[in-house]
């Protein structure tokens, strides 16, 4: 469907082309690109060709280093460049395909790049939306009677997370030191977490944003919905266990959260929208929509350490584990009149199932400790080690993960085998002291 050649289990198909910012070597310049195949479409290069009545006058938003002037143009704009770049990447469409002179400048194979942020993100929020995750943690720490709070099902909790430490994929994580109180006899201590943990997670970034005082209608919200990536939560679990009251997470989680290099578009997901969950009790008006806007997105989680030839996966979860939506996130947080701005990221909060093979948390797998976590015969965990490595891979629609470490999943995206992935290999972190 492309005149780039896209191998079927390629992460890049015709149908994906997520957007990611890029340098080479012998050009550190940060500019924006789009992944077809093992191919990188640098859209600096062929900005001229964006005629469409909105970009024709803004072409110079591919010339920035970030993707936040582009999102700032809003909903339609988003809309007309991904019709154009499927257009200029058909394999019917001559004018990409035979400047030979063009297309020497203007494609980039992947190897060849260093992938940055996405965008520069102002502020960043975290919710708490999957209800088996926020069950889990609460029967851990209250009991089955209080398992959730009595605001959980009324509205979409979630917390203002730090910004300045949101890092791309491959950015090494420094294990944090703080104060714990493990003996809850003895007064608290100092050191370095022993209960280092990860969360499953999905974020999207918000493209237009709205006017400080004026919410954004739920009705409206998808129109500021750009795209999304994958996301890792660091935490230190018993850090947070002991700062959180009464005020929430702190030192616990603000030491380091990544993100996947691509920014997949809202529009390549919408084939894999799904009725939403049953919410009962019914939220109140300004939370309803009626629209599938809940994804059929599997997330896989694995985990290699120190001398293991191969990565054993701990987890296979999927997005559709949402209770609130993305909509209704966004609703919620703008309708005090709090103003967004285009590259704020608001995250999904840990991607749990009902089953326990589906618990997106360390914390919930291993249950705070209590079990380990089998790695297969290469040893077991209940936390991270140093030297750990966290991959996080996914599939959209419905399909399995290969045996094979790193190798795609494959979903019918529009009726035809190819892969869905949100970023060159599946996402790849590495954790080490430094």
């Amino acid at each position: 469907m492309s005149f780039i050649a896209v191998d079927p289990t390629s992460d890049f198909s015709f149908h994906n082309l997520p957007y990611g910012i890029f340098s080479t070597p012998d050009s550190p310049r940060h500019r924006i690109g789009v992944a077809i195949g093992d191919q990188i479409l640098d859209l600096s290069a062929v900005k001229s060709l964006f005629r469409g009545p909105v970009l024709s006058k803004h072409q110079d938003v591919f010339d920035q280093p970030t993707l936040n002037a582009f999102m700032a143009l809003g909903y339609e704009a988003w809309r007309e460049a991904r019709r154009t770049v499927q257009m200029l990447l058909s394999a019917n469409e001559s004018t990409l395909r035979d400047d030979m002179s063009l297309r020497s400048r203007a494609f980039i194979h992947q190897s060849a790049v260093i992938m940055h942020l996405p965008a520069n993100i102002g502020d960043y929020t975290d919710f708490y939306s999957s209800r088996d995750h926020a069950t889990n943690v609460g029967i851990m720490f209250r009991g089955k009677e209080n398992a959730l709070m009595p605001n959980w099902l009324r509205l979409p909790v979630g917390y203002h997370g730090r910004a300045s430490s949101v890092v791309v994929s491959g950015t090494p994580i420094r294990r944090p030191s703080g104060q714990m109180r493990p003996d809850q006899t003895k007064p608290p201590v100092f050191g370095p977490s022993k209960k280092l943990d990860i969360e499953l997670e999905m974020a999207f970034f918000v493209g237009g944003g709205n006017p400080l005082g004026e919410a954004i209608p739920i009705q409206k919200a998808h129109e500021h919905i750009f795209g999304m990536v994958l996301m890792n939560d660091w935490s230190a679990r018993d850090i947070q266990a002991w700062e959180y009251v009464p005020l929430g997470p702190f030192l616990g989680k603000n030491f380091g959260t990544t993100i996947s290099p691509w920014v997949v578009p809202m529009e390549a997901l919408l084939p894999f929208a799904e009725p939403n969950p049953i919410q009962d009790p019914e939220p109140l008006p300004y939370l309803q929509h009626h629209d599938a806007y809940t994804f059929n997105i599997n997330l896989f989680v694995s985990l290699k350490g120190k001398g293991m030839a191969e990565a054993v996966n701990i987890c296979r979860s999927n997005f559709k584990y949402m209770y609130w939506t993305m909509k209704q996130q966004l609703a919620h947080h703008t309708v005090n009149g709090c103003n967004v701005k285009p590259g704020d990221l608001l995250a999904s909060g840990t991607i749990s199932g009902p089953d326990p093979e589906s618990f997106g948390s360390m914390l919930e797998l291993s249950w705070n400790g209590s079990k380990n976590i089998d790695l297969g015969g290469e040893g077991t965990r209940t936390f991270l080690n140093d030297g750990d490595e966290v991959t996080i891979s996914v599939g959209v629609g419905l399909c399995s993960l290969s045996a094979r470490l790193h190798s795609p999943c494959i979903s019918a995206f529009y009726g035809v085998p190819v892969s869905a992935s949100l970023c060159p290999a599946p996402l790849l972190y590495g954790l080490r002291l430094l």
